[in-house]
């Protein structure tokens, strides 16, 4: 007679834990739960997983499955070996693992008042299969109990989480996102200058560890959509590459650390902040699923890093910019939902998973793309103009002010030096004659008795008329 062999399930059949993904999948949909949570441990972990269990149908067909170690069981099992699930997740869940693996006779699990674990469930298994009668494979510690009453203990492998994969969850090639905080120092020419520098850095970094934590709550949200897309699929937290619970974990530590870089700046800057987690989460949990809604959400995200950047550095934003800016990131976000459509309908099928779009609304996302670049070089367009009129105005300013200090001048020689049949004093008529492109060329009407066209003449002279600008001017 073969010796039954008994497998752990997280960890060890699965790349992931079970109880997290049930609880987040709980939240998810209803988040007001999170408040009964603290009740339902306080009942023990057997009955929160219980009801973690009963509030969420995870997809068990797209767990991160050790596909290695199935090809191992599904040997065993055609050399007509017993196999047992035997884990410390609900029962529930684990006979739906159970049933869409085909491959064990038996499932052992926590039902809800046992928690089936470490000391638990070496009892468990030694009262059923007797001392050293059964093989265990698990992966960590909390196994080491069951370990020592199995024939044999036998230790899943696991490969060591990479920088690269911490690198690849934390997103940070994403990172280069956040130097928008800069744009506001950049259009009012202060970017150079040390002190705004240092605010801009710290608004930056701010962003990248808060922006961090964000990507690794959206993964834990999107965990059953993230396995159903085709790119998606391969993320970290999706795949097992990064269990989830370690996901949970780095969440708390980033928001802290970006909060205390973020306490050195404004005010203003920690409540716009704040305003993009809250927007980022309202996105995670519904938003995405509203068509058109999304874009502008998406827009307003990265809208807000410029405002962010303004309000660290006290900078006034025009609203030229911010409609510029809205405009094109209005076009970046139809083209990725563009690109995600198209792709859907490549493949045949009906929408995009978790989002509210269907195979046939590429149009609806196709013309925004074309047009959002239109509406910004319009906004700019509108802009440009007004440039060159206030260095007009600006050297108006110049001109006048010229005039003036020629007329304080005349003033001060009128009583040293004789005049002329005009009445005007001849080394003033030279001075003048010189200086006059400064000044406005005056109507064609004649000023003072002088009997020709202002234009006509080298120097303007004092006169009663306002002056005004000549066509050709």
């Amino acid at each position: 007679m073969t010796v039954p062999l008994c497998v752990d399930l997280d960890g060890t059949l699965v790349k992931s834990n079970v109880l997290v993904e049930t609880l987040v999948g709980a939240l998810k949909h209803r988040p007001y739960l999170a408040l009964a949570v603290p009740f339902w441990l306080a009942r023990g972990r057997a009955h929160l997983k219980r009801e973690a269990a009963q509030r969420s149908q995870i997809d068990v067909a797209r767990l991160p499955y050790d596909e290695a170690l199935l090809a191992e069981l599904r040997r065993e099992r055609l050399a007509g070996r017993t196999l047992y699930l035997a884990t410390a997740a609900d029962e529930g869940v684990a006979r739906r693992i159970a049933d869409h693996l085909g491959l064990f006779d038996g499932v052992i699990a926590s039902d809800g008042r046992r928690n089936l674990k470490g000391e638990e469930k070496a009892r468990e298994l030694a009262a059923r299969f007797g001392e050293k009668g059964f093989d265990y494979v698990g992966n960590d510690r909390h196994d080491i109990p069951v370990w020592s009453h199995a024939r044999n203990a036998i230790r899943a492998t696991r490969e060591r989480h990479s920088y690269a994969v911490l690198a690849r969850a934390l997103r940070l090639h994403q990172w280069p996102k956040n130097l928008l905080v800069f744009v506001p120092l950049l259009t009012s020419h202060r970017l150079l200058e040390p002190e705004a520098l240092r605010i801009g850095l710290h608004a930056f970094v701010a962003f990248c560890l808060m922006a961090s934590a964000v990507y690794l709550a959206n993964d834990l949200i999107d965990l059953d959509d993230d396995r159903r897309h085709p790119r998606k699929k391969s993320r970290p937290v999706a795949a097992g590459a990064l269990p989830v619970e370690a996901a949970l974990g780095l969440i708390p530590v980033l928001v802290v650390a970006a909060t205390i870089v973020a306490l050195h700046l404004t005010p203003e800057f920690i409540v716009l902040l704040g305003a993009y987690v809250a927007a980022n989460l309202a996105y995670s949990l519904g938003v995405k699923r509203v068509a058109l809604v999304d874009v502008f959400v998406l827009a307003g995200l990265y809208t807000v890093r410029i405002l962010a950047g303004a309000a660290a550095a006290a900078v006034v934003v025009s609203h030229w910019l911010l409609a510029f800016s809205l405009f094109v990131f209005l076009s970046l976000a139809f083209a990725k939902r563009y690109v995600e459509v198209s792709s859907v309908a490549a493949r045949s099928e009906t929408g995009v998973a978790g989002r509210g779009y269907g195979a046939h609304d590429g149009p609806l996302a196709r013309d925004p793309v074309v047009r959002g670049p239109a509406a910004s070089l319009l906004d700019l367009a509108r802009v440009a103009p007004r440039v060159p009129r206030r260095a007009a105005r600006g050297s108006r300013r110049v001109r006048l002010e010229r005039l003036a200090e020629l007329r304080g001048r005349r003033r001060d020689a009128r009583g040293d030096l004789g005049r002329d049949g005009h009445g005007v004093n001849s080394r003033l008529r030279r001075s003048i004659s010189v200086s006059a492109p400064f000044f406005p060329c005056t109507s064609t009407r004649s000023v003072s008795g002088f009997g020709a066209p202002a234009c006509a003449r080298s120097s303007p002279v004092r006169s009663s008329a306002k002056p005004a600008r000549c066509a050709s001017g």
